[in-house]
Parts: C-alpha cells; structure tokens; sequence
C-alpha cells in the first residue's frame, strides 16, 4: 500500500513541474517586458530633465535639476516602473524557487520508491 501512495505523490510531483514549466515562460516574458520598460522610462525621464523639459512629480514641478542628481529625480519618478520590475523578478525567482522544491521532493520520493523496491 506504502508503494502505491508513493508512486501517487511522485506522479503529482511531475505534474506539477509540468505545470510549473509551462508557467516559466509567461513569467520570464513578463520580467523582460518590465525591465525594457523600466529602462525605457528611465532614459526618456533623464533625457527631459537634461533637455530642460518641466517635469511634474508628485506635485512638485521640476526644472534644470542639478546634472548630479538628474539620475536620482528620474528614479523617484519611474518608481511606478520599478515596481513592477521588481514583481516580475520576484515572481519570476519564487517560480524557479518552488521547481527547485518540488524536483527536490520528488528526488526524495524516488529514493524511497527505489527503497521499496528492493524490499
């Protein structure tokens, strides 16, 4: 009875992974969107402020900043983007987390399977 109650798990863990796999390539896409499009943002927000565009954030006009700081202003107003990107990424690496565990118990529900058998 032990035997067939591993096989079962050892089959819903390949399900799973399957299951996992087909959801790797969505993330990975959504990621690489989100990092284009953060990136895309971030240099058309730098270009305006050095081509002395006015740029509203948070109610706060701003015009001909510092070059210094140019980079910094135009991360506080990407941030909407940033955050994304950071989602994505985070989804991405959890999913790869979770296939990491699951190809661990399902290594771990073979040896026990190989055990099994050789009883």
């Amino acid at each position: 009875m032990e035997a067939i109650q591993i096989a079962k798990k050892i089959e819903s863990k390949i399900a799973m992974i399957q299951k996992y796999r087909g959801e790797l390539k969505d993330r990975a896409e959504r990621k690489s969107k989100a990092i284009a499009m953060y990136d895309k943002f971030l240099a058309l927000t730098i270009i305006k402020l050095r081509n002395g565009a006015e740029v509203e954030f948070e109610g706060q006009l701003i015009k001909d900043p510092p070059v210094t700081i140019i980079e910094k202003i135009a991360k506080g107003i990407c941030f909407e983007h940033k955050l994304e990107l950071e989602d994505a990424e985070s989804s991405y690496k959890s999913l790869i987390t979770n296939i990491d565990c699951v190809q661990a118990e399902l290594n771990g529900l073979q040896s026990i399977n190989r055990h099994l058998d050789s009883l």
